[in-house]
């Protein structure tokens, strides 16, 4: 760190704390997205060329009033806040192991104005893709224009909260199917399982027209075929 960023930090420091005891400022959504993205920043662990792991589950302690007064666009909020944390990520060519959450919580001895933020890093089946590079030569997919890589064996996809990759369609069964990734010497092998689901699976192969998609069981992937679910189009970017 140069000597005009320990500069820029100590300011940092001092706005959030004397400055704030001070004028007691509420805290403004702009200054949680910059504290999130320091946090990355810092937090950010150089594995080998081309990948560097950070963190992806956020904890952000308000104080009392701080927290009343966001507490009615805290889901919005999150969720700004975690494509605000993808958005670094991928300028910074950062690989992520999991989910990116945000979550806001409460301390009632924090005084007006100031705030902590905390993350951990938390594997999951799925972690929202970054940098091209940064994959580890995990499956990519795309799910609505979104990108993730396949970070875990089993992918669920459905309706229900508990699936890997929510989608809010009354189409779609609460687990409706499953992306599955096999690995051996040199191969890997990423497949779709449908789960007896009530409106099925569909697979329109790379280069098909639309209009021949076909209902699948279980069926091996390849780069640039097309799975839908619900009104929702899975395209197999890369399979690993």
């Amino acid at each position: 760190m140069g000597l005009l960023d320990k500069f820029e930090r100590g300011v940092e420091r001092a706005v959030n704390g004397v400055f704030a005891r001070t004028f007691k400022s509420k805290v403004q959504p702009v200054e949680i997205a910059s504290a999130l993205r320091r946090e990355l920043d810092d937090r950010a662990a150089v594995l080998g060329r081309g990948r560097t792991l950070v963190p992806n589950a956020f904890t952000v302690t308000l104080s009392g009033e701080d927290h009343d007064r966001l507490a009615e666009w805290e889901d919005a909020l999150a969720d700004e806040l975690a494509a605000s944390l993808m958005e670094h990520a991928d300028k910074q060519r950062y690989a992520f192991v999991g989910p990116v959450t945000v979550v806001l919580d409460r301390a009632d001895d924090l005084e007006v104005g100031l705030f902590d933020v905390s993350s951990q890093t938390v594997k999951g089946a799925v972690a929202p893709a970054t940098s091209r590079t940064a994959t580890g030569g995990r499956p990519v997919i795309e799910v609505d224009g979104r990108a993730y890589v396949l970070t875990g064996p089993v992918t669920t996809i459905g309706r229900g909260s508990d699936a890997d990759i929510v989608l809010d369609d009354s189409g779609v069964s609460r687990r409706h199917c499953e992306l599955r990734v096999d690995t051996g010497p040199g191969r890997t092998v990423l497949s779709v399982l449908d789960l007896g689901s009530t409106n099925g699976t569909l697979l329109l192969p790379a280069g098909s027209p639309p209009g021949s998609e076909q209902p699948v069981g279980h069926q091996a992937l390849q780069v640039g075929d097309c799975v839908l679910v619900g009104h929702s189009r899975v395209v197999v970017r890369d399979a690993g």
